[in-house]
């Protein structure tokens, strides 16, 4: 016992909701994974997904053992992810119209995970470094950097960026950045997306093919405008709102029940694509019922107030900021997902967090935790004494007390 809380050392409740997400995804993509298992081996999908999960929970182990201050150096790697983002670019791996895998030696990840993360930290440490006297400097800095970072990205991959986007936004806000620029940012916000919008809607597609995904963006919001009633005798199933039409079959299967139809059971895991990734949340539903549907939500929303409780301890800015980067991109991007999964917005393809299948997401959100965990670990909460250092008293007055009785005796 004494071993296992040498290594899972933070907070316990942020490594139980780890664990049991890693066990959910477990299950799940398992069930969901039919698909994949009619063109490859049986177990080859689900071995390699716990692969990528084992190795995840590696980089918990090793981040969470570092000190928070170590992890400035991540934010100067932002460079190093710009030039990953535009080799992708040109010489990425393309699917669905959008290029955003990166092969090199045999080994395919996204670069954009990994720009997510070095963009997060940096910005931490930016905000770490604001005052009253250079708060324009420093918002100018963040704008700089995350504008370059979600331009590149937004290409081949407007969801992320869109995301990240806000991700930043709210570190802003949280890091007192003053509240007259974050008034103009988000007026300038919401007239670029009305410009883009109005541009990919009345151009030629022929016109804009330096953003080769633009008809696949209206595309998705021109169907989410429809209105999807599958009991209609006159319905019918179109390429365009497959997608949408099985993900709400697969939530009236189980999601009208309090327990599913309990996991294996799922009859829309053979027709809906990306079951075990964009749309596990509908699969979800249809196993487990709202229960389950319910649980794993609220997981999420334990997270994210824990991390606030994490961040709220901490005495450096730092530390503080980055946790609560973390916690709102891992906790957004679950709400997208499952929002997407339930159609209450346009399809955007962002993966639900530790337990959709996948690789390079997977071992990046890892790292998220891992690096929550550190600062749990480390950094001394206001009134409250480390961890390491209460267990360094209880030894301690373990030794006294055993001295005292002998000498009693």
């Amino acid at each position: 016992m004494d071993f296992i809380k040498k290594i899972f050392r933070g907070d316990r409740v942020i490594w139980f909701i780890f664990l049991l997400l890693c066990l959910i995804s477990i299950v799940e993509v398992y069930s969901a994974s039919s698909t994949l298992t009619y063109r490859t081996e049986y177990w080859k999908p689900i071995s390699r997904h716990f692969l990528f999960l084992l190795g995840g929970l590696g980089f918990v182990l090793l981040f969470h053992s570092i000190p928070p201050k170590f992890f400035s150096i991540i934010g100067v790697l932002l460079v190093v992810a710009w030039g990953l983002l535009i080799v992708t670019r040109f010489f990425g791996r393309t699917i669905n119209g959008g290029s955003r895998w990166l092969e090199i030696a045999g080994v395919s990840f996204q670069p954009s995970e990994i720009a997510k993360l070095c963009l997060i930290v940096l910005t931490a440490f930016l905000l770490s470094k604001r005052d009253e006297a250079n708060d324009k400097k420093i918002f100018t800095q963040i704008l700089l950097i995350t504008g370059i970072t979600c331009g590149v990205i937004f290409i081949d991959n407007a969801s992320t960026a869109v995301l990240l986007f806000g991700i930043i936004f709210l570190m802003m806000f949280v890091g007192r950045i003053s509240l007259k620029r974050m008034g103009w940012l988000t007026l300038c916000g919401i007239g670029f997306a009305a410009l883009l919008y109005g541009t990919i809607t009345f151009l030629p597609y022929e016109k804009l093919k330096f953003l080769p995904r633009s008809d696949t963006w209206v595309d998705r919001i021109e169907e989410f405008k429809e209105d999807v009633n599958v009991h209609d005798p006159n319905f019918v199933i179109t390429k365009g709102n497959y997608q949408v039409v099985h993900a709400n079959i697969a939530i009236s299967n189980g999601g009208a029940r309090i327990f599913g139809t309990f996991p294996g059971h799922s009859i829309e895991r053979d027709f809906l694509p990306q079951a075990f990734s964009d749309f596990i949340y509908a699969i979800i539903l249809e196993e487990t019922g709202l229960l389950g549907g319910f649980m794993v939500l609220l997981l999420y929303v334990i997270l994210f107030i824990r991390a606030g409780v994490i961040a709220n301890r901490c005495e450096k800015l730092f530390p503080k900021y980055m946790v609560m980067g973390f916690a709102f991109i891992i906790v957004t991007q679950a709400l997208a997902n499952m929002a997407v999964a339930v159609g209450v917005i346009p399809v955007t393809g962002q993966p639900l967090p530790v337990i959709s299948k996948g690789g390079t997401s997977i071992l990046v959100t890892c790292i998220y935790f891992g690096i929550i965990l550190s600062v749990s670990r480390y950094e001394n909460p206001k009134g409250i004494k480390r961890e390491e250092e209460i267990e360094e008293e209880l030894i301690e007055a373990k030794k006294h007390a055993i001295i005292v009785n002998e000498e009693e005796s």
